[in-house]
């Protein structure tokens, strides 16, 4: 207390005229009706400048929210897109006239056009490996979201990979970039398919191989789901052919494929759940025996 009373007493003659300033002021701001409104808005502009800089930090530190808000719905609406694809294609199905198809030399038997009930599930990426020879992906979502192993996952931009491993509120997914990842893929337009694998070669291609020479594609088609299995609908996209070369006796072309996901700034996917993959994989099994 006595160093207080100490330090006031040295500083006296300031505290003298910083009172004598507020006296000042309050006179002229009471008797002055000019210096009472340039105070009143100099103390307005103050408080606006304070506001806006508050306002822009606040709006800053609520983008990481926003933004995660803004991929989910992305997320949604390109599952629904795909979804709205694959019923416009089933009622093309439905309006077909018969005596078109056997006034033709071959009948379609095209099996992207079987009727599949797909739900999609959003998640986010909380753990993601590139650098490895097989790498993985962890999600925030598992079997109490109803995931559940060999399912497809996605990213806003393409295939993503597929789930192994599943726990209660997480699960790993098998990236394709795994050298043990396998994809059924066509050149978009086309019939003829091939099998996709990653070389781990580069995090931005991948390798479509065993695709019939006779199929007419150009550098710059788009490579998509074949279809051909319980795990992916057909048509999501998957990246775009940027060159290729004959193998096997020039009886089957290699694309190198330029992915559309990036793997390295993976954030937000959706996991697809395919209701009628059980019984067709059951029914699968069935005919392998009895074959």
């Amino acid at each position: 207390m006595q160093k207080l009373l100490a330090f006031l007493i040295s500083k006296r003659h300031w505290l003298l005229f910083l009172l004598c300033e507020v006296i000042s002021f309050s006179i002229i701001y009471r008797n002055n009706a000019y210096q009472r409104n340039m105070m009143l808005n100099s103390a307005n502009v103050i408080t606006g400048s304070i506001s806006s800089v508050s306002n822009a930090v606040f709006s800053y530190l609520s983008l990481r929210k926003v933004n995660k808000e803004l991929l989910e719905k992305n997320s949604r609406l390109a599952m629904e897109i795909v979804r709205l694809q694959e019923h416009l294609k089933n009622n093309s199905l439905n309006t077909i006239d018969f005596r078109d198809v056997f006034l033709n030399d071959t009948v379609n038997n095209d099996s992207n056009n079987e009727s599949y009930t797909y739900e999609y599930i959003a998640a986010r990426v909380v753990n993601n490996s590139v650098a490895y020879v097989n790498n993985y992906i962890t999600i925030n979502k598992g079997s109490a979201d109803g995931i559940r192993p060999d399912m497809g996952v996605v990213s806003l931009r393409g295939v993503a990979g597929i789930v192994m491993t599943v726990k209660e509120h997480y699960s790993v997914v098998m990236s394709l970039l795994n050298s043990k990842f396998r994809l059924s893929c066509k050149v978009k337009d086309t019939n003829y398919f091939g099998m996709l694998t990653w070389k781990s070669d580069n995090l931005s291609y991948a390798y479509l191989e065993e695709l019939p020479a006779h199929t007419m594609f150009q550098v710059g088609d788009t490579v998509v789901t074949s279809g051909y299995s319980a795990i992916f609908p057909p048509d999501i996209k998957v990246g775009v052919v940027e060159s290729y070369d004959k193998q096997r006796d020039n009886n089957f072309y290699s694309l190198k494929v330029r992915l559309t996901t990036d793997f390295q700034s993976l954030d937000v996917v959706c996991v697809i759940s395919n209701q009628s993959q059980e019984e067709q994989r059951e029914i699968e099994r069935e005919a392998m025996k009895n074959d």
